[in-house]
């Protein structure tokens, strides 16, 4: 059974922002919920100050501390590691929110993110969901997997695009959106990126590119001294970097 996992090289991310629209459009996100948001920060004071970039999707924790608060078990972890959330369970509570050391999940019925309020602008025609503008003409309704058209007072966020992933041939290594046979298995966002600062694989399998782009870089992750073992590992780099605990806690 793979692992999978993410590594996005900051040295080659340019904080275009289109993995973040390319999430968007693929899982009908409310504008302003961004699953895939790159947080921007300076670092260094003036006149010596630098502007940084930080791509920030779910982590996908190896031990998820989001999981072990949610009381009705929506939130939860599959068989090859990725965190999802079950609509049909979540009752809204948002402790998984609070748990969250990284600040990647969205409650969409607290507040609009964005005026106008786009769930006005396009309300749906049934009352648990709205109706995005730009739903993609193929989606489909899995609840349990967190994918489709959110309903209302429930929690989202990042899938690693599972309608993708769990439909990729068994023993793949890694899922490289230029390989014209993978492509359609591989999340949004890693075929999006344009730099190529994206790559998606197998953690379990030594010889994928992921694990060895780990290796031989020395993949850090966010926040690790927190034990939640993200699966998201960063490569830095001089114009992206790893932002402080401090820069982070600021932005979510």
């Amino acid at each position: 059974m793979a692992k999978w996992g993410m590594v996005i090289d900051l040295e080659k991310c340019v904080g275009c922002q289109a993995c973040t629209v390319a999430c968007g459009m693929e899982n009908n996100r409310l504008p302003g919920e961004n699953w895939q948001d790159v947080i921007f920060f300076t670092e260094g004071t003036y006149p010596s100050a630098q502007l940084k970039w930080f791509p920030r999707p779910c982590q996908h924790c190896e031990n998820p501390s989001c999981m072990a608060v949610c009381p009705t078990g929506a939130t939860y972890k599959t068989e090859d590691g990725v965190v999802l959330v079950d609509w049909d369970k979540c009752i809204g509570c948002k402790y998984c929110m609070v748990a969250c050391p990284y600040g990647v999940r969205f409650y969409t019925d607290e507040k609009p993110l964005v005026a106008p309020d786009m769930r006005k602008v396009h309300e749906g025609k049934e009352s648990h969901s709205w109706n995005p503008p730009w739903k993609m003409p193929d989606a489909r309704e899995d609840w349990k997997h967190g994918v489709g058209i959110q309903p209302h007072d429930v929690v989202s966020k990042c899938t690693f695009c599972y309608h993708r992933i769990s439909k990729a041939p068994k023993g793949t290594p890694d899922l490289d959106p230029q390989d014209p046979k993978l492509r359609e298995f591989t999340p949004a966002c890693v075929v999006t990126c344009a730099p190529g600062a994206r790559f998606f694989g197998d953690l379990s399998n030594p010889e994928s590119n992921v694990s060895r782009m780990i290796g031989d870089k020395r993949g850090v992750r966010l926040l690790d001294q927190l034990g939640n073992k993200p699966q998201v590992y960063y490569l830095t780099g001089d114009g992206g970097a790893v932002p402080s605990s401090r820069a982070i806690n600021k932005k979510v």
